[in-house]
């Protein structure tokens, strides 16, 4: 990897990571906090995003790759990282593996939360 993509996907994080905070902070502002609509927005925002974006760039190889993953990884990945999940998952259902599409949404929403779960509690005992 060139020393240009590791600048891209730096200064993209930068700039999704605060962009990730101000769009949070507003909508949870706006929304309320029956949910957190913050983070809610921000995941579907990005998965829309990388899912349009990951469609575009195969369809276009002369966009340059450090472009790419200056948006793809290091926008969208400091943006959100659910949005990663949220493309493969779609890109296993496309390609016709439908039971390990489920197995891994079922594996990312149980394994995550219990893992969630189990760092408050561990938090707690020290």
């Amino acid at each position: 990897m060139s020393e240009l993509s590791l600048l891209a996907i730096a200064l993209g994080g930068a700039f999704g990571s605060v962009s990730r905070f101000l769009v949070a902070r507003e909508m949870g502002r706006r929304l309320g906090d029956f949910l957190p609509f913050g983070t809610l927005v921000v995941n579907v925002l990005g998965s829309l995003a990388l899912g349009w974006l990951a469609t575009v760039f195969l369809d276009r190889p002369e966009i340059n790759s450090a472009l790419r993953l200056g948006i793809a990884v290091g926008f969208l990945g400091a943006f959100t990282t659910f949005s990663t999940f949220s493309l493969e998952s779609v890109q296993l259902l496309l390609s016709g593996a439908v039971w390990r599409a489920l197995l891994n949404v079922s594996a990312n929403t149980v394994v995550c939360l219990g893992m969630c779960y189990l760092g408050t509690q561990l938090a707690r005992l020290s």
